[in-house]
């Protein structure tokens, strides 16, 4: 008796094993995030572009060039991209500098960001690379791109949506906002989102509101999130690290304000590329 119960039990163990092993062949296969560097030349200088995407997800989907801060295409970027491809967009964090420029002091870094800004041509054509890049991507659907930017990089993003670059979207954070060029209806193709602290010691309070009214006047979908309380390079961990090191008290990161911008993002995306 007890030899046909034991055999009975087992019996039953194998049915259940092989059931869920069915169950399981059944369940769709996941793959972790991918990721590889492309290094291309543009005019002399080495540029490096790190792309991420999941390829679980067999359908194209839309593109985001992730544009840095002014310290360089450092982890932080390349660590968005990675976060975008969670979410199910192939991202590419672009170099907006090249030839390996990473500043490790706010002297350097701003060298480095007045240096772009001056020559906006050639940011431009940097730019412009890296979405051709993007757009090459298997896994992209090329008449769905946006991109996300932060400090430097977010006014990169916007400075070029208000040159009419095509864009579906663009999210700044913590991001200066610039005036040029002027824009006029029908001159800006993507929906703007910045997310700015209200205690941003580089952003001037008038600029905020000479900036929306330069959107409102070019009929321009564009959204100012004000995080109360929040200061400069509130999504970047390292911030609080610069701010000790250099002094700097605009400078704290923002575990909190960060999850919200984030998730504002989000929100945004999902409507611009419904």
């Amino acid at each position: 008796m007890f030899r046909f119960q034991t055999q009975r039990f087992l019996k039953t163990i194998l049915l259940t094993a092989l059931a869920l092993a069915c169950v399981v062949a059944a369940l769709p296969a996941h793959a972790d995030v991918q990721t590889k560097e492309i290094t291309h030349k543009l005019d002399g200088v080495e540029l490096k572009a790190f792309v991420a995407w999941d390829d679980a997800i067999e359908d194209k989907r839309p593109g985001i060039l992730v544009v840095h801060e002014w310290w360089g295409h450092n982890e932080h970027a390349r660590n968005r991209a990675t976060m975008l491809a969670e979410l199910g967009y192939t991202a590419l964090a672009l170099d907006m500098y090249g030839d390996g420029k990473l500043a490790d002091h706010p002297k350097k870094a701003g060298e480095f960001m007045n240096a772009a800004f001056q020559d906006w041509q050639g940011s431009q054509a940097k730019f412009n690379r890296a979405l051709e890049i993007l757009k090459s991507e298997p896994t992209v659907d090329g008449e769905r791109i946006g991109a996300i930017g932060f400090c430097f990089g977010g006014a990169v993003s916007i400075r070029m949506a208000r040159g009419g670059a095509d864009l579906d979207a663009v999210v700044a954070f913590h991001s200066a906002l610039p005036d040029q060029p002027p824009v006029s209806k029908g001159d800006v193709k993507a929906s703007i989102l910045v997310i700015n602290g209200s205690e941003d010691g580089f952003l001037p309070a008038d600029r905020v509101a000479g900036f929306m009214k330069e959107m409102f006047e070019a009929n321009v979908d564009a959204t100012y999130i004000n995080l109360k309380g929040v200061k400069h390079s509130y999504t970047n961990p390292q911030a609080d690290e610069f701010r000790q090191k250099f002094n700097i008290d605009s400078l704290v990161y923002d575990k909190q304000a960060d999850e919200r911008a984030w998730k504002s993002m989000q929100e945004f995306f999902e409507r611009v590329f419904q």
